[in-house]
Order: structure tokens, then sequence, then C-alpha cells
């Protein structure tokens, strides 16, 4: 099969560029044969208000990404289209030149952003979903949740409304993929059609062995940022017995916290390199996911797992999904500090219960989020979106 590869990415590499590179190597390992178009957001923070303007008023519509993707169509003949991200510079005219040339796609929702416009469904500390349903997304304009400005959150929601009303989400993409089942309600009650949205989580390419979990200590890796819970976890251990040990690895606006007034047992890693990260998880006795929004895919959670390690999560959105109370983890309420604490102490009291729940966690790791459980899925949705877009030109002829 040959696949093409779209993505817009980021101006600081996240997890959506892990996933592309991740699923290109797999789809290599495999035999078939991929290829990417890939255009980079660097030097954006950099241009001035119209040259910012203009890209926003790009990002509806592109004449030039038109006319570049069906060039490459017309040159590689893809038997299908991946998107990634189309945001700020490709935008949806990719969907288009794909349904123009009778090439099927399909599309990941990394994030939120054809549902909510600042992508992440979360305003000012707490989950938000004043824009889910409507057609225009004007909350959003009011409380400027793209980037923090009204301007461009008009921009973006203007995207939204032009492509809505033009029937592009819904006429021009195959199949999209929701990283889980919460996510796929959310984005139906967005408006996107049901029956063209299935379900695939992210994985995790390299093969990692279970840890041993016997260096004492809890785990915490992720964005130092509000929304992703350090600042309830930094209070949970003002709370907790001093013998409960906490390594903190990360970086992000709110790392200052993290350099004063810390609790005696809790230690500042920085940031890490991977490798180094995978081997404080095969030695902590859990991780810790404490995040207060509803999340894409969170790859520490299923890095975790790989390592056997069992997760301490918010009982929120995709966390509460993936980590099974009882199961793979525990669940404790988003933004509790107090009930944090609580559960920390039971799951570090009970060594007998961490280590089954570890096994557990490997077990669903090797279930639902290897390599090869992933490429069966990624292949199947790809003939389904094939199968699609060949229903769809049999219509038309009749």
């Amino acid at each position: 099969m040959k696949i093409l590869q779209v993505h817009n990415a980021y101006q600081h590499a996240g997890g959506e560029e892990v996933v592309v590179a991740a699923e290109y190597d797999m789809l290599k390992q495999y035999g078939h044969t991929v290829q990417q178009w890939i255009i980079q957001n660097s030097g954006l923070d950099n241009i001035n208000f119209i040259t910012k303007t203009k890209i926003g008023l790009q990002s509806i519509w592109s004449h030039d990404s038109y006319k570049h993707i069906r060039q490459k169509l017309q040159e590689f003949q893809p038997d299908v289209v991946h998107v990634h991200n189309t945001v700020p510079l490709i935008s949806p005219s990719v969907y288009t030149a794909c349904r123009d040339a009778g090439v099927p796609v399909v599309h990941t929702l990394h994030n939120y952003k054809l549902i909510c416009p600042g992508g992440y469904l979360y305003r000012n500390g707490s989950v938000c979903e004043d824009c889910i349903g409507k057609l225009a997304p004007y909350p959003a304009v009011e409380h400027g949740c793209y980037r923090g400005s009204c301007l461009q959150t008009a921009l973006a929601a203007a995207g939204l409304l032009t492509n809505r009303l033009g029937s592009t989400y819904k006429s021009d993409v195959d199949i999209y993929i929701a990283l889980t089942s919460f996510a796929r309600k959310k984005f139906i009650a967005g408006g996107l059609p049901a029956e063209r949205i299935a379900v695939k989580p992210n994985f995790v390419s390299a093969e990692i062995q279970p840890g041993k979990h016997q260096a004492g200590y809890v785990l915490f890796v992720g964005k130092l940022v509000e929304y992703k819970g350090i600042e309830t976890i930094l209070q949970a251990w003002h709370q907790l017995d001093e013998t409960i040990p906490l390594k903190i690895v990360g970086q992000g606006p709110l790392e200052i916290l993290l350099k004063s007034n810390l609790p005696p047992n809790v230690e500042y890693l920085g940031i890490q390199p991977r490798e180094t990260v995978l081997n404080l998880m095969k030695d902590a006795s859990f991780v810790v996911f404490p995040s207060e929004w509803y999340e894409g895919f969170p790859m520490t959670i299923t890095e975790a797992f790989a390592t056997a390690s069992p997760v301490v999560a918010a009982r929120l959105g995709a966390s509460a999904e993936i980590v099974k109370e009882g199961f793979s983890g525990w669940h404790f309420t988003p933004g509790d500090a107090i009930d944090l604490a609580r559960i920390v102490q039971k799951a570090w009291s009970n060594a007998e219960e961490l280590q089954r729940r570890g096994k557990l966690a490997r077990k669903q790791y090797d279930n639902c989020y290897s390599q090869d459980k992933n490429y069966e899925m990624l292949i199947n949705i790809y003939r389904t979106a094939i199968d699609w877009q060949n229903h769809r030109q049999a219509l038309t002829v009749f």
C-alpha cells in the first residue's frame, strides 16, 4: 500500500510529531511505501501582526496547499492520505484536493481543534465544553481561547464555521481516528459523523522491558503547566508522610514552583532523555498522572504500562478510560489534592497490590498498545477508508 502522511508540525515538537514518526517507521517496517509532506511552523512567533493575520486567513483555506497536494497526489499516486494536523499553514483545502482526485483521506484527531478553537476543551483552570454543538463557536472568541488572542481565536473560529458550512469535515474526510472512546463521543457531540469515527490508540514503538520497581519512589513525568495538575500534586505531597518520595521530570512555565518551598521528599530532575525517563519508570513504585484536562492520548501512561508500572490518574476523560480502576491503577478526583494524597498513601502502603496492578498494566499494554496490535488496527482503518471512497464514487456514477 502507498500512504502519504500530511502534517503541519508545531514550533516545539511534541506528542503528535512522535506519533507521525512512529507510524511512518511502523508502516515502512511492514513493507509499505510511505511519503511525507510535513510543513514546519518554526519562526511564526517572530512575524509581524499583518503576516500573522494573513496566516490566520490561510488556515481557513489555502489555495497554495490545494495546488501542492494535487501535484503530490499526481506524482506519488497514494492509495490513502493520512492527515495529522493542518493548522495553520496547510488548511482543510488538503481534504478537498484529495476528494477531487478521488483519493481517500484519514485524519487523526490528536486534539479537540475541530470542536474547540483552543484545541483543549479547557479554560480558566477547568474543563470547558461551551463551544461543543454550536455551529459558530463564539464563546471561544469572547474568551480568546486560542493563544490568548481574541483576533487569532476569531480566525480559528471562522475556519471552523466556514468549513462546517461547506461540509468539508463531513464530506471530504473518509475516516476520522479518535484516540479514545471518550474523545469519539465528544466529536460526535460536536457534529462529526459517528459512522466514520474509528478508535485507535497511540502505541509505543520501542521494545520496553518491564522493570523491577524497587527503588522506592513515586514518579511524575509531564509538562509543567497548570492543566497537567502539577500544583495539585505539590499540594498533595505537602500533606503526605515524608516517607513517600516523589521525583518530578519535566519543564514548563510552572518550573518556578519546583525551585523553592518544595517538600523535603520531592526531587525535581528537570527535563530528561527518554531512555532516562523509562529507567526511572522501571524503578518507580508507580507513576502519578494528575492531568486536569481531557487529554488526547497520554504516552506517559502507555510507557508506564510497558514497564509494568501501575498509574494513579485523575478520574477524567482519556486518563480515566486508559487507567482502569482496580486493574492497571487507581483513580482520584481531578484537582483534589486531599483525595490524591489519600490514594497515593493507599497505593504506597500495599506492596502486593502494587505488584498485581503492575502486572495487569503490562498485560493491558501487550493487548492494546503494542506496535503489532496498532498496525493491524491502522491497516483496517485504511482499508475502510478506501472502501468508503469507492462507495462514494459508485454513488456519484449513479
